[in-house]
């Protein structure tokens, strides 16, 4: 073991922070250069744009939380979460290089509809990110103490992970979308690999072996539920349920579709649809939950479970309508762009794209380890982050009002860069901490749900909606609406005392 690793130094947290880095710098990578490419380029209207971006939220969905139950309970190449970011960031860095050749692939493979080729290539870069992010992220938890150390890993990662996000956009901005691309799947190759392989993960994670005995898991069947109705009972080995669960939703789902004109026949498939759907996520949940009360020895761990469901429920729809408003303007500030600023003059969007945000993550990136942290010790994290995602709100409001210059949304960009610190650092820390640790992985990835289907909503529902928008201004009041429902879900989530935060 390193020695800096031994002590916790600050070295140690920057070295910590560094796999987790590759792959948020991937991702501001394809933030900043996906949705201009597909734009500038091949001429992608809203709707098509968001197609090629469902394509995160269903490898996260599958990837994070299927990876995460997976690495809390393998040991391979001296790691349990080693494996997962070698590869995951290998193949990130490959996929990065792929998206300035979209065109050349889709040539080479003689598929002229150039939004089958965007689709998969952004399938891929976004299924090996989610390989790599939820183990960039457990492994933070698993080599530091509860208490301010673990909070202390989280605002490091953040910062460390912000300030690369900001040269990823400053370099955008500077040298255009290209270099940054090639010069990006270098970096993500190298923070991903060297890193890792210094860092010594423990063994066992309390000190002695809790492994899961066959232990299935109840969420993990209702996550997988969501996707494909009756996944759940096949998991739970009741393959007869599971299949007739899948078949009458399929069938209404499909009638609903069919019958799109007719209102009064579509509306009561789907509604009849939704309502057996949730019945299978919830029977999963239970169907798993009993089996394994079944088992004496699993009952027992279960009994002794630390986890506080209720708080990581109240937390996960919290987090998640903070990420309906910033996804909002990730995907679709382009169309806002183009509305409200280029009619004026101001024509560079690449540009005004990489700046914006290269403020934003500035901010962002400067506010965990200088100032949450410290105040974290004093009067808690979710008051500290309550109050920056009320912030947040008020500047997209403002951006919606009073934008009519780049310089004005830049501020304005810096300012909801109080938020965005807290949303990718803060939250983190609070969830490990209402957690059994020896399953860190595992509720990570169930914690991204939270991202990933507010994901899927903003390139579904949100799209249509915005392409409505008579005034594409309007783009920035829904997400400060997204946030104000945020901030308010917020007050219902409580954490441990401020003292026990310091230990």
């Amino acid at each position: 073991m390193l020695k800096i690793q031994e002590k916790l130094s600050n070295p140690f947290y920057t070295l910590l922070a560094l796999p987790a880095t590759a792959m948020g710098f991937a991702l501001a990578v394809q933030i900043a250069a996906l949705s201009w490419i597909l734009r500038t380029e091949f001429g992608f209207e809203i709707f098509e744009i968001g197609i090629v971006w469902a394509t995160g939220p269903v490898a996260g969905i599958f990837g994070q939380v299927i990876i995460g139950v997976v690495s809390d309970n393998v040991w391979l190449w001296n790691g349990r979460r080693r494996p997962f970011i070698l590869f995951g960031g290998t193949l990130a860095a490959l996929m990065i290089l792929s998206l300035p050749n979209i065109a050349l692939i889709s040539s080479f493979l003689g598929v002229t509809n150039i939004l089958i080729i965007a689709v998969l290539v952004s399938l891929t870069l976004d299924l090996s990110i989610n390989v790599s992010f939820n183990p960039t992220r457990s492994i933070i938890a698993d080599v530091t103490p509860e208490g301010r150390a673990r909070t202390k890993g989280y605002t490091w990662m953040q910062t460390v992970s912000g300030f690369f996000g900001v040269m990823a956009y400053v370099v955008g901005a500077k040298f255009g979308n290209y270099f940054l691309l090639y010069s990006g799947a270098v970096l993500v190759l190298v923070f991903s690999i060297i890193p890792t392989l210094l860092i010594q993960e423990p063994r066992y994670i309390t000190g002695k072996d809790e492994g899961p005995l066959g232990r299935l898991d109840p969420l993990l069947a209702a996550t997988i539920s969501i996707l494909i109705p009756g996944s759940g009972h096949w998991y739970g080995k009741n393959l007869k349920k599971g299949i007739l669960l899948l078949l009458v939703t399929g069938l209404l789902y499909t009638a609903g579709v069919s019958l799109i004109g007719n209102i009064w026949l579509s509306v009561p498939a789907f509604v009849i649809a939704g309502v057996i759907h949730v019945f299978a996520i919830v029977d999963a949940f239970n169907l798993i939950g009993k089996a394994n009360r079944k088992n004496p020895e699993l009952a027992a761990i279960l009994d002794n479970d630390k986890t506080e469901w209720g708080q990581l429920f109240r937390l996960y729809f919290a987090h998640g309508f903070s990420w309906l408003g910033v996804q909002s303007m990730f995907v679709y500030i382009i169309f806002f762009l183009e509305d409200q600023l280029v009619p004026l003059g101001f024509e560079n969007t690449d540009v005004m794209i990489s700046v914006s945000f290269a403020v934003l993550n500035t901010v962002g990136f400067l506010l965990p380890a200088l100032l949450f942290e410290p105040l974290a010790a004093k009067i808690g994290r979710v008051k500290i982050h309550t109050v920056a995602i009320a912030i947040m709100a008020v500047a997209y409001f403002a951006m919606g009002f009073i934008v009519s210059t780049p310089m004005t949304l830049y501020i304005l960009m810096g300012v909801a860069g109080i938020g965005w610190g807290a949303v990718v650092s803060l939250p983190f820390a609070i969830m490990s901490e209402n957690v059994d640790r020896n399953r860190m992985g595992f509720f990570m990835g169930v914690f991204n749900l939270s991202v990933v289907i507010p994901h899927l909503i903003v390139s579904f529902v949100f799209s249509i909606i915005i392409s409505q928008f008579a005034s594409k201004d309007m783009l920035f009041i829904l997400c400060g609406v997204m946030l104000t429902i945020s901030t308010i879900l917020w007050f219902f989530v409580k954490e441990k005392q401020v003292g026990e935060l310091n230990s």
